[in-house]
């Protein structure tokens, strides 16, 4: 046979082996043999030439069952005894082990194999199994007499425990190393003893002369003689601390992505940096912020100064009320050029220094306190590393150990600039949001509502962002308004222009909104009707007047009106010129679809005397109803389609609440500072529970009245509800009443339990009731006006199929 060395220099294991030692066979999917070995001749005494191309059960000194050939086909690997027969005819009964294999051109074949040499033990044996433990580099290896005493010590166990074999022998885990991670691992060898069942344990120790814990993985397995008697105990380990370390810093990582940006609150933000970094990284952090950015100006754009004054922002310990702190909370410090703060903030690169370093030496000699708190606590190592976002320098982050008692090593740097940078951006998302939202909330008080109003049908939240530049305050706005029948009046508008006339015009619109809302009038009359007043404002406006926003004729308002009922689940929703509303709809797997919901456009208010459609969308419960203005999406640099585009983008992606949705769609899509004003309002829908609606179909019979008042009792003592019984029962009783006497069918009685308790009857007729005045002699005429005394609130709704009659009850405050 040629030698020849391998890529390594050495030698190749055909060079150490004798092949003729395993008899080889290779058998195709058709039971054909393909190949035959030297060693197949020796232990059957067939030449190749006379082999290949055979079927291979022909060796076989029985012929394989059916089921056994199906068992073979389904098997990966096969081993056992079998009886081949010899050339001569003989029979030869030998171990097999069968393995199948694609070969390269895809086809399955089988390669079988069977020892002809070495199989039987050998003396030296014993002496190979010995040195294989003494010498064994993969793991710690040490062996335990039932009286848990050690007995051996493989060099790797001697190495780690910085002791002999000799020396450790005798004692027990507890005595070999002072930790109570041995006295747990004694307390599992135990258990081994007792029931012979092997164990595993993780343990996290220092060793000797190691300044880092280590963690390892450790085996208990029992030590039987052949009869099954218990001798003793195997401990295995494996140091495991490099994987251990890795996930532990993946795991601060995934940490710190969840724990810091949870708001747009720079302080806030800067604190949950802090918390994340200790104790997992360090004994104690501080975030300092630039004096610049503190105060909320622009960022500076030339170099950082070599001296620096810092603004103390946060900073957390793992000793109670941070003691260790030289700076306080919100005071500032100045630090030298050879300070390690301002080092990094020079270079723009991580510092790392030790107590014994000169530059560290120096810079805590001049300050007393800060020298006297680093005697006082140990500290021995800092690390600052510079916080920095889109390209800005914000300020620095000072991680500082003294329980620990590891030094900061490269692995640490990567992972404290990871944390930092992920930080960086979310305090300077938090810092722009409050420069913009300090303006915004001015705006806000005076144009806007000062809080979305409480109901049952949706969650609701709102950002509104006045135009950047000298484009001055404008004419966006929108609202949340409450309407009978636990419904509710998503509105948004926009009108055109900037400036004070915009904004009054704005105030008028939104008046008028409300107004309208309140008579219940559907979507598509409201809008008509708003039409009407943009038309008039128009025509009064004075084209002489500088201020004015616009000539006759030219003053123009965008606006989109939806009404959501929680109880049918179903938003009607009519706009005049206004951006399309996004419908987010749950769906599987956590997962969201947005839609952009197709409704006839109509003209923008203004133009007088053309039509608006209204148009009904069935709304799963939990859905995000998105409403907006074109400042949004639209911009100098890009155009409504790819605003659109985005906003979906944005949407799709599931958030825990609607405040982290608004803060989401502004970063995606906002410009630093935005050409146009920007209004959005997102509502999450609710539907109300069925068991929170009665309703019945009643005849147009006086007869039924009785049997309304009854069900509508039941139904209050089924919701806990008997203290309204009298009040209820006279509500029903009217406007059922009336309903018969005065209106046609189909005629229905609805409950609702809500906040409030609501009363609804609908009928087939659009004359509304109204009060009157019944004279002394009258024997009716005082129903609506009893209805109105007992009642929080009443009115009367139009349909397209009649009208509604609703009256609200306050429900008894429960203590």
């Amino acid at each position: 046979m040629t030698r020849y060395e391998d890529a390594d220099g050495g030698n190749s294991p055909d060079d150490l082996v004798d092949a003729a030692g395993t008899a080889r066979v290779t058998v195709d999917g058709h039971g054909l043999i393909t190949g035959w070995s030297e060693g197949a001749r020796r232990l059957l005494g067939h030449e190749t030439g006379d082999m290949v191309g055979r079927p291979a059960a022909r060796l076989l000194m029985q012929e394989p069952s059916e089921e056994q050939r199906r068992s073979l086909a389904e098997l990966p690997r096969w081993n056992g005894r079998v009886a081949l027969r010899h050339r001569d005819g003989h029979r030869v009964d030998t171990g097999l082990l069968a393995h199948r294999r694609t070969t390269g051109s895809g086809d399955t074949e089988w390669l079988l194999v069977s020892p002809l040499t070495g199989t039987r033990p050998r003396p030296e044996d014993d002496s190979l199994g010995r040195q294989a433990f003494a010498q064994s580099p993969c793991c710690t290896m040490a062996l335990y007499d039932t009286r848990l005493r050690l007995r051996r010590a493989n060099e790797d166990m001697q190495r780690s425990m910085a002791l002999t074999e000799d020396d450790m022998r005798g004692l027990r885990v507890s005595e070999i190393v002072l930790d109570p991670q041995s006295d747990k691992t004694e307390r599992v060898m135990a258990q081994v003893l007792q029931d012979g069942e092997p164990r595993y344990v993780e343990n996290y120790l220092r060793t000797v002369g190691e300044t880092r814990e280590h963690a390892w993985n450790v085996f208990l397995s029992p030590l039987k003689d052949p009869d099954g008697t218990l001798r003793g105990v195997c401990l295995a380990a494996h140091d495991i601390t490099e994987q251990h370390w890795a996930k532990q810093r993946l795991q601060l990582l995934n940490d710190a992505g969840l724990r810091i940006g949870t708001t747009l609150d720079v302080e806030r933000t800067a604190r949950e940096l802090a918390e994340a970094a200790v104790p997992a990284l360090s004994d104690f952090a501080s975030v300092d912020l630039l004096e610049s950015i503190y105060r909320g100006a622009e960022p500076d754009t030339g170099p950082t100064p070599a001296s620096v004054m810092l603004r103390r922002v946060a900073h957390a310990s793992v000793l109670e009320g941070s003691p260790e702190a030289v700076v306080a909370l919100g005071s500032a410090d100045s630090y030298p050029a050879f300070s390690p703060p301002a080092e990094c903030l020079a270079t723009g690169r991580p510092v790392v220094q030790r107590l014994a370093d000169p530059a560290m030496a120096h810079w805590v000699s001049r300050n007393p306190v800060r020298a006297e708190r680093i005697d006082r606590f140990g500290v021995h190592s800092i690390m600052a590393v510079p916080l920095r976002a889109r390209g800005t320098t914000l300020g620095v982050v000072i991680f500082s150990r003294h329980q620990r008692q590891d030094p900061f090593e490269d692995d640490d740097i990567l992972l404290a600039s990871e944390i930092t940078a992920r930080a960086a951006v979310c305090i300077d998302n938090a810092r722009r949001y409050t420069r913009e939202r300090t303006t915004a909330l001015t705006l806000q008080r005076s144009l806007l509502p000062r809080k979305i109003p409480r109901q049952a049908a949706v969650e609701a939240a709102s950002r509104y962002l006045p135009a950047g530049g000298a484009a001055g305050v404008g004419g966006d706005w929108f609202d949340v308004i409450p309407l009978s029948g636990a419904r509710v009046a998503l509105v948004a508008g926009d009108v055109v222009g900037h400036g004070i006339q915009a904004s009054a015009t704005m105030g008028r619109l939104r008046t008028a909104v409300r107004t309208l809302a309140d008579v219940d009038l559907p979507p598509d009359e409201l809008l008509t009707h708003l039409d009407d007043l943009v038309t008039r404002v128009s025509a009064e406006a004075d084209p002489d007047d500088d201020d004015s926003a616009a000539s006759p004729g030219d003053l123009g308002a965008t606006c989109l009106y939806a009404v959501y009922d929680p109880v049918a689940g179903l938003c009607t929703i009519a706009r005049a010129g206004h951006p399309v509303p996004a419908l987010v709809t749950p769906g599987a797997a956590g997962g969201q679809s947005v839609e952009f919901l197709d409704l006839p456009a109509g003209p923008p208010l203004g133009l007088g005397g053309l039509p608006f459609e209204s148009t009904e969308v069935e709304v799963p419960e939990g859905s995000l109803i998105v409403l907006y203005t074109n400042g949004l999406v639209e911009s100098r640099v890009r155009d409504p389609d790819q605003g659109l585009a985005v906003l979906r983008e944005v949407l799709a992606k599931p958030e825990p609440t609607l405040e982290a949705v608004c803060d989401n769609v502004l970063e995606a899509l906002l410009p630093e500072r935005p050409a146009d004003d920007i209004a959005l309002l997102v509502a999450r829908t609710r539907v109300l529970d069925r068991e929170q609606v009665a309703t019945w179909d009643l005849p147009a019979e006086a007869s039924f009245v009785a049997e309304a008042r009854k069900a509508a009792v039941g139904q209050l003592v089924a919701w806990g509800l008997e203290e309204a019984e009298f009040t209820t029962e006279l509500v029903v009783s009217e406007l059922v009443t009336n309903a018969i006497r005065y209106g046609e069918a189909p005629i229905q009685l609805r409950l609702i339990h809500d906040r409030t308790l609501i009363c609804e009857v609908s009928d087939g007729s659009n004359t509304a009731p109204h009060l009157r005045r019944a004279r002394v002699s009258d024997e009716g005429g005082r129903g609506l006006l009893l209805v109105a005394q007992l009642c929080q609130a009443w009115g009367t709704r139009q349909s397209y199929r009649g009208k509604t009659i609703w009256a609200e009850q306050a429900l008894p405050v429960a203590l």
